[in-house]
């Protein structure tokens, strides 16, 4: 349950972009109608009117995300709130500019904030965030924590890459369907290769 709310902003945006991808006149009248006067020159073409409406979607529901959690009480992961701020900035700069690479850009922004992340506190503070996030559920030895954690900066570090090649090589409802089923795809086999790789260190402890 928590991957489908993680991925739900993706899921609508997606949804979205497909539904106005099919309607296109439709979703120009809308988008110039709602958002005329948040976009330069007030007028909103059929080409670009499904991505607008589709990052309005995806701000709005980002946003909601974070107001249902603030609402029951529950913690609010920093990435989360990195993510709406990205949105909003490129999202918004999409919007104004009619320009489709401003949001495009935001997923790569945002796997490449993970990956700092990951490696600035391993190199520098010397903290692995994967054993402060899963220690108290596994133990494992310190060099599998630290090969762990070197593997989600070089993952998050070629989806960042993976996702601009796509954005600049493919058109953009090829673009629209790798940021859904590609990133969620991939990120299930890179999580299912890891829990592959704990196993056999699991059962090592076990032993011992």
């Amino acid at each position: 349950m928590k991957l489908l709310f993680d991925f739900l902003p993706v899921i609508l945006f997606f949804g979205t972009f497909k539904y106005a991808d099919a309607n296109k006149d439709w979703a120009a009248a809308l988008a110039t109608d709602q958002l005329g006067f948040m976009v330069s020159g007030g007028v909103v073409g059929t080409d670009v009117a499904p991505m607008l409406l589709a990052t309005v979607v995806v701000i709005l529901a980002t946003a909601a995300q974070i107001g249902w959690l603030v609402a029951r009480g529950r913690k609010v992961e920093t990435m989360l709130w990195v993510s709406l701020v990205l949105v909003t900035l490129l999202g918004g700069a999409t919007i104004w500019f009619h320009s489709e690479t401003f949001i495009k850009w935001k997923p790569s922004v945002l796997y490449w904030v993970m990956g700092a992340s990951f490696w600035i506190s391993q190199t520098f503070l010397r903290k692995n965030l994967l054993q402060a996030l899963m220690g108290a559920q596994i133990s494992l030895p310190g060099f599998v924590w630290q090969r762990l954690n070197f593997a989600w900066i070089a993952f998050f570090a070629l989806m960042g890459l993976l996702n601009l090649y796509v954005a600049y090589s493919f058109p953009t409802d090829v673009w629209v369907n790798f940021k859904l089923f590609g990133g969620l795809g991939l990120m299930l086999v890179f999580m299912v290769a890891q829990g592959l790789y704990l196993s056999r260190h699991l059962k090592d402890e076990e032993a011992s």
